[in-house]
């Protein structure tokens, strides 16, 4: 089948400096083009700065975009579809439900293509929308399932939402993660004065809804050696990620890390004692997939999309109660042979259910399926 994947970043998504959906698309479209389908990804400028044409037999197509916060993904949206309305397609698969506004034009302009939608996650609970954004992305919400000829849901949650609230049939198919096959080594610790099992992590983009500050007060109330790691992007011009770092100074155990890839930040998730996860608004969280492919407890917020994951294997509180995220963290020290033991589980539960080959091979049954129509 002739593929292309509009509404991410980029990929590989390490470049793109990206999130979820980011990595979503680089480890879909790379195994389908290695499947023998022939996928196009839709990528912005500064992701591409080489101007490359392929990537592990995806190719990429750059596309111009006007990159402010509320335009950026709009216009990269429209300037992409525009595009696809004149290349020989089978499929368009649009991801999130921003970029699914435009779904109509293909839909008008190229009735012969199948449109696929991917909800990611309620993109208007992100605090950094404001009214017009918040509102924008609530109607993205109705089109993600009226204007596709499939819509897919990486979480129950979010698919159980599609059917309560638009009534509409949508296919569940999850985020996924590659399990690790050997250790990952330890060799990257000490350029960052950490050893292993002796600090818990937090992973993600620096962004209000992630809620890292949760993390540091929680850790302020309790008596501790282990460190604190908090690994994401510090941006410049990113308020909240300064914050954070205010934040991460009062306490010396507390040590913010800039955006890791590949080896480096395997072994800081291989090594860690457990991740705290304490986000008020997610998806299907890969960090929190990539913390249970590595054998590792998860102290999370109890939002749906977070407890839909874990299965037993990690241990939630109240989001936002930062007493009982303590509470909770204290526990974990004292118990560290749970701790293993809900590692091994978690590793379990994603290798049987989270798997990217199971993703694919749900995902290119959905394009059968759609494409026979």
């Amino acid at each position: 089948m002739r593929i292309a994947m509009i509404g991410c970043k980029g990929i590989p998504a390490s470049q793109a400096l990206g999130g979820g959906i980011e990595t979503h698309v680089e480890e879909l479209s790379t195994r389908l083009a290695l499947d023998g389908h022939l996928v196009s990804v839709y990528v912005r400028p500064y992701t591409n700065p080489a101007h490359e044409m392929k990537y592990k037999g995806v190719n990429l197509i750059t596309i111009t975009c006007i990159k402010t916060k509320n335009l950026e993904t709009w216009t990269h949206t429209l300037f992409s579809t525009l595009h696809a309305l004149v290349q020989p397609l089978d499929i368009i698969h649009y991801h999130g439900v921003g970029p699914s506004t435009l779904a109509w034009i293909v839909r008008v302009f190229k009735p012969k293509v199948k449109v696929i939608v991917t909800f990611h996650s309620r993109d208007q609970f992100h605090t950094k929308w404001g009214l017009i954004g918040r509102a924008y992305l609530a109607l993205g919400e109705w089109t993600a399932v009226r204007f596709p000829h499939a819509t897919i849901a990486v979480a129950h949650t979010i698919q159980l939402f599609c059917r309560k609230k638009f009534h509409a049939n949508v296919w569940h198919i999850p985020n996924g993660v590659q399990i690790p096959i050997s250790t990952a080594g330890y060799g990257a610790l000490s350029a960052f004065h950490l050893e292993p099992e002796q600090y818990f992590y937090t992973l993600g983009r620096l962004v209000p809804h992630k809620s890292i500050e949760d993390a540091i007060h929680a850790y302020r109330k309790i008596v501790t050696t282990k460190k604190l790691v908090i690994i994401g992007e510090i941006q410049k011009n990113n308020k909240y990620a300064h914050e954070l770092g205010r934040l991460a100074k009062r306490d010396p155990r507390v040590i913010m890390i800039d955006r890791q890839v590949g080896v480096i930040v395997q072994q800081l998730i291989a090594n860690s004692y457990a991740m705290i996860h304490p986000s008020r608004s997610e998806g299907l969280s890969v960090a929190v997939l990539e913390a249970m492919s590595y054998g590792k407890m998860v102290i999370m917020s109890d939002i749906p999309e977070n407890l839909e994951l874990v299965d037993h294997s990690a241990v939630a509180y109240s989001v936002g109660d930062i007493d009982e995220l303590a509470k909770i963290i204290s526990w974990s020290l004292s118990d560290p042979a749970l701790v293993r033991e809900r590692g091994v589980r978690a590793r379990d539960i994603v290798k049987k259910l989270y798997s990217w080959e199971s993703v694919v091979e749900r995902t290119e049954a959905l394009y059968k399926s759609v494409k026979m129509r």
